[in-house]
């Protein structure tokens, strides 16, 4: 039976308006994607707000090459989340970007020039050779070495993040995840430069072993004792999926927010809405529950201010 909802009332905006009250209208503002960015400002809240909840942040790479960087490290350094799942471009853009300058360019670009001029070009950010490869290689070797010499003979994802947390600073979110103590882990660790770093120290270290396998005695333990759990996924991929499927475990997500530019249609699991995830009992089905159609640079700054006027 179709129940009509509230009458959709106009959004009016004064000169002062706090960004809070603006998403408070645009909850009551009947469409289209306005509701479900209010709705997940409001999930968000009662996620972070909720003592008994353990929480997920999971992201893609790709978002670590622009100035999101700064908002994803500072919900970690806030402690607004207990785990973190990213991707293995995540931890190459962190350490770049730390000890070195990506720019700023164009996705109408030549190609073929940038290659000449020794610059990759990921969308509109261009990533200078040289602080990208590298650098990459020369700074893991030399973290791996230390760590080897200090008898760690066997690492999992989480202790790989860990330890290059260590060794960057406070612009650097594995720094803060280091510091407080929130595990990161990277399911895909080999697809990028610092798993290409890890295989070829073990050509030279064969005694040295990556123990992806330790990582899902962590998620286990996490899951299984928890009482709630609720994750803010930006991006798909497998950062979404890792989060999604190690939930399964208890029975789903009890929130479940997710920011997509992908679509439904062509049965991706980027594309998948958080809802489908229920048919699989990866979220609950009383979830509190939204997904935002939206690309994250452009709508997160303003998600992640409203959220701090709303916790204060």
């Amino acid at each position: 039976m179709i129940r009509p909802g509230r009458p959709v009332k106009d959004i009016s905006i004064r000169k002062g308006e706090t960004i809070e009250k603006i998403f408070d209208q645009m909850s009551k503002s009947g469409g289209f994607e306005s509701r479900n960015l209010a709705d997940g400002l409001n999930i968000l809240t009662t996620m972070i707000q909720d003592k008994n909840c353990l929480k997920f942040l999971s992201f893609v790479g790709a978002i670590v090459s622009t100035g999101l960087r700064g908002v994803i490290t500072d919900m970690i350094k806030s402690k607004m989340f207990d785990v973190v799942i990213t991707t293995c471009g995540a931890l190459d853009h962190d350490i770049a970007r730390h000890y070195s300058n990506y720019l700023e360019g164009s996705f109408t670009l030549d190609d073929v020039e940038l290659a000449d001029k020794k610059i990759h070009r990921l969308g509109n950010v261009l990533v200078p050779l040289k602080s990208y490869g590298p650098l990459i290689e020369e700074k893991m070797n030399k973290f791996l070495q230390k760590s080897y010499a200090d008898g760690k003979k066997e690492m999992s994802t989480r202790e790989i993040s860990k330890m290059i947390g260590e060794n960057l600073g406070e612009d650097s979110f594995l720094y803060w995840a280091n510091k407080n103590k929130i595990p990161v882990v990277v399911p895909g660790i080999m697809d990028g430069a610092v798993g290409s770093q890890i295989w070829m120290f073990t050509q030279k270290h064969n005694d040295f072993k990556l123990n992806v396998a330790s990582d899902g005695d962590l998620l286990s333990e996490l899951i299984f004792k928890a009482k709630k759990s609720g994750a803010f996924m930006i991006g798909g991929g497998i950062s979404k999926h890792h989060t999604l499927w190690w939930n399964q475990y208890r029975n789903g997500l009890d929130y479940a927010v997710y920011i997509t530019t992908a679509q439904e249609f062509d049965g991706s699991l980027s594309g998948a809405l958080v809802r489908e995830a229920i048919s699989w009992g990866k979220v609950t089905q009383t979830a509190k529950q939204t997904t935002i159609h939206a690309e994250a640079t452009t709508i997160l700054p303003f998600l992640y201010s409203a959220l701090l006027a709303k916790l204060k």
